[in-house]
């Protein structure tokens, strides 16, 4: 599963070219490739930086040629000077491991041709919500090396004077369990893992049977459930201990007062606390709650009462969100009116428009109660942005397309609006794609390069499989396909962006459990954030060009950490990749 490690030191005795791509005309850095690889019938292309070649080959490891091309016509990059030439070789589909050969620039990393050829990759992104758990040891049979004591416990929860209530005064001890952290510190955020877990619950409601067939090894693999649910569950669990019993509103986030430092979860001990209640945080965790109660009714035998619970408390946090409607988290007033101060993420958002559309979509979905429709609104076609933690409006379109069947009537109008919106901008993703310099439909705009670009990449790929699950073109797919190889090595760093595979995977993810356990490979399975020309952590990056600017250091958090919100839309784009192959 994880990267090959000899291969991987010799290309690091390259020391230059780690941080330099395309100085050395002998090195593998010249060809950007899915270092993973390629499914037989699938579209197969490697990216050659500069103009000098015309002509490359395919060759087995041990150096037989099998396939011979010739380049494309030189491409311009639309961020710099960057020249580039594409070698396509989707006609060669002999399954086995190969290398891409240039002459006069290089030998490829190696990457294989086979069927599932991403299965690992599926089972490791996924893997990776198990090694963000908290409140539990993760043991060795499980984790691997990686094994370490358990976290928080959260049994011991303070009610910080910004969330004091008549029933719950500032100081009031709560317990709030389980849940993910939710990045490179050991926080929770509601807001955080709202976006996340309707991202994974969608996937398990659009390939049930590929879900269902994937173990995961994780504690709970010999239950009834998927072992895909069961991770969620583990957050759900933890998120339903966040609202407030008595009036339905529920907290931001369980936090401490300020990040704690580069140590394990077991070291850090200082006071935790749940802080306001908001409107983007409740009406995200209707949303979740709403979708949860129809995914786990199902598992009624297996969970006894999980799902009425879930569509008690979506809706009792509809109504709060309804009674308080523009509460927001607004990290720097509460810290002038309340102390202690709370320093750690902020998730705020000001605007709740989109909350309100994806909460009324999933809890209109599992209910059929008219008055959540009423709240849908559709924008026009070329409108609606991608997915984002303050952005969920598509999750409710999603949601409405993929059960548009059993919707009453009057819901129908709305949700072909909504397809219709979903194939235009898909066809707006695909667009100049054959023309660009490394030959995806990530990088079409230097918009795409922002603080956690790699989940651009993703989501990107899930509007496009859903645009092919609403049309069953197979373009789609192949679209999709393409922002896959970018996460993993075909982009303009040449790195995989998913920490353990790969020749050149990230390595110094800023994750404080890869920093502190002394162990050098990284925890694997866990997607780093990607190039950010906004470079915010001020920290050494090898090149300010959108597509380029990435530092595979431990300092750098705005390129280089990790997030539940971007490792879930990963996961769902290879998942859907492995089951439409």
């Amino acid at each position: 599963m994880l990267k090959r490690t000899s291969i991987f030191i010799l290309m690091a005795a390259m020391a230059c070219n780690a941080q330099s791509p395309g100085t050395d005309k002998s090195s593998p850095e010249n060809i950007r490739l899915n270092q993973v690889g390629y499914y037989p019938a699938a579209p197969k292309s490697a990216v050659i930086i500069g103009e000098a070649s015309t002509a490359f080959f395919i060759t087995t490891t041990d150096g037989k040629k099998v396939f011979e091309g010739k380049l494309s016509e030189v491409r311009k990059s639309i961020f710099s000077d960057k020249k580039t030439r594409i070698a396509d070789f989707s006609a060669f589909t002999t399954p086995g491991s190969y290398t891409v050969v240039v002459p006069g620039t290089g030998t490829s990393y190696p990457f294989e041709i086979r069927a599932n050829v991403h299965d690992a990759v599926a089972k490791g992104a996924a893997r990776g919500f198990y090694y963000q758990r908290l409140s539990t040891d993760l043991p060795e049979k499980y984790a691997g090396q990686w094994h370490r004591a358990a976290g928080e416990p959260d049994n011991h929860v303070l009610i910080h004077p910004s969330a004091a209530s008549a029933n719950r005064p500032a100081g009031t001890v709560i317990s709030s369990p389980r849940g993910w952290l939710d990045a490179g510190d050991y926080n929770k955020y509601i807001v955080n893992s709202g976006i996340t877990m309707g991202t994974l619950l969608s996937l398990y409601e659009d390939y049930p049977k590929y879900v269902e067939s994937i173990a995961l090894n994780i504690p709970e693999s010999n239950n009834a459930l998927p072992d895909l649910l069961d991770e969620t569950l583990w957050n759900l669990r933890w998120m339903l201990t966040m609202q407030d019993p008595a009036d339905g509103g529920v907290y931001h986030k369980l936090t401490n007062a300020k990040f704690d430092g580069m140590i394990m979860p077991d070291k850090a001990t200082t006071t935790r606390y749940v802080v306001q209640k908001g409107t983007a945080a409740t009406l995200d965790f209707a949303a979740v709650t709403a979708q949860a109660a129809r995914v786990f009714r199902q598992y009624e035998k297996q969970l006894p009462g999980l799902a009425d619970s879930c569509i008690a408390a979506s809706k009792k946090a509809w109504q709060w969100a309804k009674q308080n409607p523009s509460i927001v988290y607004d990290q720097d007033a509460m810290n002038k009116a309340f102390d202690p101060d709370v320093t750690t993420g902020g998730y705020g958002d000001h605007e709740f428009t989109d909350e309100f559309v994806w909460a009324a979509s999933e809890l209109y979905t599992t209910t059929k109660d008219e008055q959540y429709i009423a709240a849908v609104t559709v924008l026009p076609h070329n409108a609606t942005p991608l997915p984002a933690w303050g952005q969920v409006r598509l999750l409710g379109y999603y949601t409405l397309i993929r059960h548009q069947a059993s919707l009453p009537a009057s819901a129908r109008e709305k949700v072909e609006t909504m397809k219709q919106g979903i194939i235009h901008f898909a066809d707006s993703l695909i667009n100049g794609v054959d023309k660009r310099a490394f030959n995806s439909v990530m990088g079409g705009s230097r918009r795409d390069y922002i603080w956690g670009s790699s989940s651009v990449a993703a989501n990107q790929g899930i509007e496009l499989i859903q645009a092919y699950r609403i049309t069953k073109d197979k373009k789609y797919i192949q679209y999709a396909l393409s922002n896959l190889d970018f996460l993993l090595g075909k982009n303009g760093t040449g790195y995989s962006f998913l920490t353990g595979f790969g020749d050149k995977p990230t390595m110094h993810p800023h994750h404080r459990p890869s920093i502190a356990d002394g162990i050098e490979e990284p925890v694997p399975g866990l997607l780093a954030g990607g190039p950010n020309p906004g470079m915010q952590d001020k920290c050494s990056y090898p090149s300010s060009v959108a597509d380029e600017a990435y530092s595979d250091t431990d300092c750098s958090y705005a390129s280089n950490e990790i997030a539940i919100n971007w490792n879930a839309p990963f996961v769902y784009l290879v998942w859907a990749i492995e089951a439409t192959q």
